[in-house]
């Protein structure tokens, strides 16, 4: 860049590139040092022993069976994020964001379950910013009674307390949950059944406040700074209200990334509005990226990012294209039409990243989303009106108690119709592709071959056809290999926390067999035999029946001193059902009888192939 600088007058615009190159250069190298940085602040430092450690509540904790789960941000002695998973007692049930507390732990690395159809966790949480976990017993923490004045647990205390608001101004469990998810994007209080209905409809995005919802926001603040006119000075002034009033929304609904990636967007919106520069345009989009991966370069692999740029591309590429094809007259089929090709384009968009990732693609979300995206709209419209109207109520004593009435009854009625549409859209035939994977060289291969596809379809030039073709004829090469190249079935004792669990995997599936609790497995070459209570104890052999796996498996009694001259095992397997105390003891005494041991819990699932 410097170099630009001593370029004589009349050469400078031929090498305007050099001042470019060097821009480039500097950006790279400021991420990829960012990149390094927040690498070591995911790096396990932790001692192997318990040590006392403070720190401050994140996010809102989670209830679960067993325990609850607070994400943790700890100041002494190392600062980084860490998952605790407290006792669920009545003090652990009264924590909010932006409580510190003092406690006691042993933390702990995380660590892959190792089963042949899990997906990478270790990455996952290193991707989230975490580098630890621990568990932590009622009597070894507590609050010191300080908060944090951090924005983000301040956010998210602002947050719980307009969940309470909407706890107690909507008595349906269901519509109170789904309206938290639309309006706040906490999904805590919604059950499995209706997250796994919207992920099989193709309607999840709703649940996750994202462009759409952000979108309806700004739709509404709007609206109530339209007063201030489009020109000069008071346009100035609308959008830059438009922008605070934004990143207040974004302050309420917990600061998550998919909120703040659409509300950094409209605020490029916002900034062209004031110098007549509308619209959204691919420079907005990268843009938007790259504030985001400047700050945060671990988002690029964040699987929302990755869908919800995709999306937003595929919508800025094929909308209009789609556009073209019909011209409806009346605002009703206009909508319409508008409606089914923004959710179209965004879907051919994402779909190859759905198929990477989870292996399963929606068949019918044109017709869910036609019906459900106009009723978020309502739905979020009515909720806002409800707690403004509940907020006004509380002061003015019940004054407007009908219409509190009325909202409530809107948002719970349409709250349930959504949620009768998705859980029909789920049950109707062929409501999903499923089992249908795609691997790291078919994901870009089928991008390309949609995008330059559709690209010949709109400009009918054959250059972006003859490369699409390529690109699918290279996507079944790939997939035809992969099916003449079937690994062999294995089978497996898989790493399932405190239960046993043995089945025949092949095909990316779990395929379960009679297995006995005491007696053999099958296998065409191997004997391996599992024992799982004390029906051998005392039991006297003249001579031993060798087996070459042994499985060992629920019972805590089990004595190698006995077992060994009965079967005379070449290698013992012991199972993730065993507790710990027990497979640590079973493993020093197989090593001191020299005898391989492979523990589930460990080392991860034990297979064999069939």
């Amino acid at each position: 860049m410097l170099l630009s600088c001593f370029f004589r007058i009349n050469i400078r615009y031929p090498f305007r590139w050099v001042f470019g190159a060097g821009l480039y250069l500097l950006l790279f190298s400021l991420t990829i040092l960012q990149y390094r940085e927040q690498e070591k602040n995911r790096e396990y430092f932790f001692s192997n022993e318990s040590q006392y450690y403070t720190g401050v509540l994140l996010d809102i904790p989670e209830i679960k069976p067993r325990s609850i789960a607070c994400n943790v941000k700890i100041s002494y002695p190392h600062q980084q994020k860490v998952k605790l998973y407290l006792a669920p007692d009545s003090a652990a049930r009264e924590l909010k964001p932006a409580d510190e507390i003092i406690f006691y732990a042993n933390m702990q690395s995380f660590r892959n379950l190792g089963n042949p159809d899990d997906f990478d966790y270790v990455q996952y949480m290193k991707i989230k910013g975490f580098t630890g976990s621990a568990y932590i017993p009622e009597s070894d923490w507590q609050k010191t009674g300080c908060q944090s004045r951090a924005i983000s647990p301040q956010s998210q205390r602002l947050r719980v307390k307009a969940l309470t608001m909407y706890r107690s101004l909507i008595d349906n469990k269901d519509a109170c949950a789904f309206i938290s998810a639309l309006t706040l994007g906490y999904r805590g209080d919604l059950s499995d059944d209706i997250q796994e209905a919207f992920r099989a409809s193709g309607t999840a995005h709703v649940l996750a406040v994202s462009g759409l919802h952000v979108g309806i926001i700004y739709v509404m603040i709007s609206l109530m700074f339209s007063f201030l006119g489009k020109t000069g000075w008071r346009l100035i002034l609308r959008q830059s209200l438009l922008i605070l009033t934004l990143w207040i929304y974004v302050f309420l609904a917990g600061g998550s990334a998919s909120v703040m990636r659409a509300a950094i967007m409209l605020s490029f919106f916002c900034l062209g509005n004031m110098i007549n520069q509308r619209g959204f345009t691919y420079n907005t989009l990268a843009a938007t990226a790259f504030f985001i991966l400047l700050f945060n370069p671990f988002s690029l692999f964040d699987i929302s990012f990755q869908m919800s740029f995709g999306a937003v591309a595929a919508i800025l590429y094929f909308q209009p294209k789609l556009d073209t094809l019909y011209k409806p007259k009346g605002q009703i089929k206009k909508y319409v039409w508008d409606l089914f090709t923004v959710s179209t384009a965004a879907q051919l968009g994402v779909f190859p990243l759905v198929l990477y990732y989870f292996g399963t693609f929606p068949t019918w979300f044109f017709v869910t989303n036609l019906l459900v995206v106009p009723l978020i709209g309502i739905i979020i419209y009515a909720a806002a009106a409800l707690v403004a109207v509940g907020a006004i109520n509380r002061v003015a004593a019940g004054f407007f108690d009908r219409i509190e009435s009325v909202l409530q009854w809107v948002a719970e009625t349409l709250t349930g119709i959504t949620l009768r549409i998705v859980q029909i859209s789920e049950s109707l035939p062929f409501a999903q592709l499923a089992d249908s994977f795609i691997t790291t060289i078919q994901l870009p291969l089928m991008m390309l071959f949609v995008f330059l596809f559709a690209r010949f379809l709109y400009t009918h030039r054959v250059k972006p056809l003859i490369i699409a073709l390529i690109s699918l004829f290279a996507f079944q090469m790939i997939t035809l290999e992969n099916q003449l190249r079937t690994p062999s079935p294995r089978l497996v004792v898989f790493n399932n926390p405190d239960r046993s669990e043995i089945a025949l995997f092949t095909e990316g599936k779990r395929h379960f067999l009679p297995v006995p609790d005491n007696g053999f497995l099958p296998h065409p070459q191997k004997r391996i035999l599992r024992l799982s209570d004390d029906a051998l104890a005392g039991f006297v052999a003249s001579s031993s029946f060798p087996v070459d796996i042994l499985v060992l498996s629920n019972h805590a009694g089990f004595k190698m001193e006995q077992l060994i001259p009965l079967f005379e095992p070449s290698l013992i397997v012991l199972d993730s059902s065993l507790p710990r105390s027990v497979a640590n003891r079973m493993t020093a005494e197989c090593r001191q009888l020299g005898i391989h041991v492979h523990d589930v819990t460990k080392e991860g699932a034990f297979s064999l192939i069939f």
